[in-house]
């Protein structure tokens, strides 16, 4: 599903009324959350609109579904921390960077995953991938760690605000090699950080130079 998802013609249409309920426009039906969480997994793009206003609200109902599945035993895909994080750099002025960095995570993941079947098919009844799995997950880690900690100082407020006779946050670990499979994968996330990193020092340098006195 599309960042722009209302641009995506082929998109199913679905209402939703003020009495909560959702209306499918494809097959003249009311659908539940758990029905459009499956079309998610079939692959199935749709967009919703309320019915009064006529609003899109797919980020919303979007949002609802994951909060639903958090809500169940054994579906929990969201870490604390994470979330933390997150909450964290909403009004930050870096807000606008984290869904771009978030996307091109997730969309490293999804290409990574058909390796991780590929690992597990190639190797049943042997010995499960799960060492490769777990260094695959470190490196991600470290990755947005490192993000994260390559933000910060451009934010202004990260060394002012630290309390005072506190160290900095220690940089993460070197993150360990990775499967041969994977590392194009890696190296394409890492150039993305880099050329961010070389937009981000322009942006300082230029506001540093059209600040008074600068």
């Amino acid at each position: 599903m599309t960042e722009d998802s209302g641009s995506a013609t082929s998109a199913i249409t679905i209402k939703k009324y003020a009495n909560r309920r959702l209306y499918n426009t494809a097959t003249s039906s009311y659908v539940t959350l758990d029905h459009l969480c499956q079309m998610v997994k079939d692959g199935q793009d749709f967009v919703v609109f309320d019915a009064k206003t006529g609003d899109d609200i797919t980020r919303t109902v979007l949002t609802q579904i994951i909060v639903e599945e958090e809500q169940k035993s054994g579906h929990n895909l969201l870490p604390i921390g994470f979330l933390r994080q997150l909450i964290g750099f909403y009004g930050n002025n870096l807000q606008w960077l984290v869904p771009r960095y978030l996307d091109a995570s997730m969309q490293t993941f999804s290409r990574n995953q058909d390796q991780f079947r590929g690992y597990m098919q190639g190797t049943f009844g042997n010995l499960f991938p799960f060492g490769r799995l777990e260094e695959m997950g470190k490196q991600n880690l470290a990755m947005f760690e490192r993000a994260m900690q390559m933000w910060t100082p451009f934010s202004g407020r990260a060394e002012d605000e630290r309390p005072a006779g506190t160290e900095p946050p220690r940089p993460p670990a070197p993150p360990a090699a990775a499967p041969a499979p994977a590392n194009e994968s890696m190296r394409e996330l890492e150039a993305r950080l880099d050329a961010l990193q070389k937009q981000l020092e322009a942006l300082s340098r230029r506001d540093d130079k059209d600040k008074p006195g600068g």
